[in-house]
């Protein structure tokens, strides 16, 4: 028996000395080898150059998801820090509408916009049809430098069928043009509404960025009518429903057009919720009678009911004759200056605000291409200068302020003289 044990554990001490000469065997043939036998496909090669050049030549390897999803990763770093975009900007819509003599106003205002902008603006411009070519013979005329930031469209008028005369002569000619945006533009999501007696000191971007800032029930963003309910006409006057203390100005309107298209708005002649083309004209025939701007008085009144679909932004962004004609009374432009200047009351074209005048002429008389401090800021501070008998125009430096910086901006960017 004992012969039989000692012959089992012979054998057994045999074995296992075979099977640590074996895995020594093999482990002496791997290191030989270069040291990465198994791991080779976990630990990447640290060879010379010409060993990652002979990896070339055999052909690319299909990285894994993980390594692919780094590289991107990587590539994106890289992008950043060169100053790259891998993607392009989204484009900005900007809305006008032009009827009568409105021709030259509405292109003086898409002056300032096309020169002062950062990211790409897409035009939408309703125009009645005999000023068509105009708009786009003088778009057409700008420098390539220019006309490369920006595209458009020209469109004709166009009101519902049903009571479209009554909507064409509602207040200015066209302006309730406005209120059809949503329903003519289906495919655009978001869009500026400017009047055609609107200036940019400041690029669109900072207005288009309050789309950002919408809560989840916003649809719409505009300014007070005024900012002291005391002189605002809302407050005084009106004999309809407004928003907040003292109205809401239409001449600076951004829209969330799908929002709009797809909410159901409260109102005060009919208990359940109407959808934007449901409710304009019940309310026209409600309150004809009892308003006086038109379609912006129209708008009080819809955001009256539902002040939670509604974005304010300060007045710097839609500074009137209002705001300075008693003295100053915008605090956002007291401290940063006017962003978008609003020549309402036909301002621009008269002598009663001076200063409104001169920023108008000023631009309008602007060549593109030409040293914008020496051809447009430095006679415009000139021009203001002539006009503090005027309460705006003691306000003048809340005139040239931003511009001033809007203006440095285009004059680094911009080559001249061409």
């Amino acid at each position: 028996m004992r012969r039989y044990i000692r012959a089992l554990l012979l054998c057994t001490v045999f074995a296992v000395f075979s099977g640590l000469y074996v895995y020594s065997k093999l482990f002496n043939t791997d290191v030989s080898a270069g040291g990465h036998g198994a791991r080779r496909a976990f630990i990447p090669q640290r060879g010379t150059g010409g060993r990652r050049g002979s990896a070339v030549r055999a052909g690319p390897q299909k990285p894994h998801w993980y390594n692919r999803y780094i590289m991107r990763q990587s590539g994106q770093i890289e992008g950043e820090r060169s100053g790259v975009r891998r993607r392009p900007e989204p484009t900005m819509h900007l809305a006008v509408v032009a009827c009568g003599d409105r021709l030259e106003e509405t292109l003086t205002m898409i002056k300032s916009a096309v020169l002062f902008s950062v990211k790409r603006l897409y035009l939408h411009v309703f125009a009645e049809d005999q000023l068509h070519a105009s708009f786009v013979g003088t778009l057409e005329s700008w420098p390539d430098s220019f006309r490369s930031r920006f595209n458009y469209t020209v469109y004709s008028i166009s009101f519902p069928i049903e009571n479209g005369g009554e909507w064409k002569k509602l207040f200015k000619p066209c302006a309730s043009q406005r209120l059809f945006l949503p329903l003519i533009l289906k495919d655009i999501d978001s869009i500026v509404y400017v009047d055609s007696d609107i200036l940019f000191l400041q690029p669109v971007d900072g207005l288009w960025d309050f789309l950002s800032q919408f809560s989840p029930s916003q649809l719409a963003a505009m300014s007070p009518e005024h900012e002291e309910p005391r002189i605002a006409w809302y407050s005084r006057f009106a004999r309809h429903p407004f928003y907040g203390r003292t109205g809401i100005n239409s001449g600076v309107m951004l829209m969330n057009m799908t929002r709009i298209r797809s909410t159901f708005f409260k109102n005060d002649m009919t208990r359940v919720g109407l959808r934007w083309e449901e409710l304009l004209m019940p309310l026209l025939q409600k309150y004809k009678l009892n308003i006086t701007w038109g379609d912006q008085d129209l708008l009080n009144i819809i955001f009256h009911h539902n002040p939670e679909f509604l974005l304010e932004f300060p007045c710097k962004w839609n500074y009137r004759p209002d705001h300075c004609i008693y003295g100053s009374n915008c605090a956002s432009a007291e401290e940063d200056g006017v962003y978008v200047l609003h020549g309402n009351r036909g301002v621009y074209h008269d002598y009663k605000q001076p200063a409104f005048r001169a920023v108008y002429e000023a631009v309008k008389k602007y060549s593109f291409g030409s040293d914008p401090v020496l051809s447009l800021l430095d006679p415009l501070t000139e021009e203001l200068l002539k006009t503090t008998h005027t309460y705006c125009g003691k306000s003048n430096a809340l005139f040239t302020k931003r511009l001033a910086l809007s203006l440095e901006n285009i004059n680094r960017k911009t080559p001249h003289g061409r």
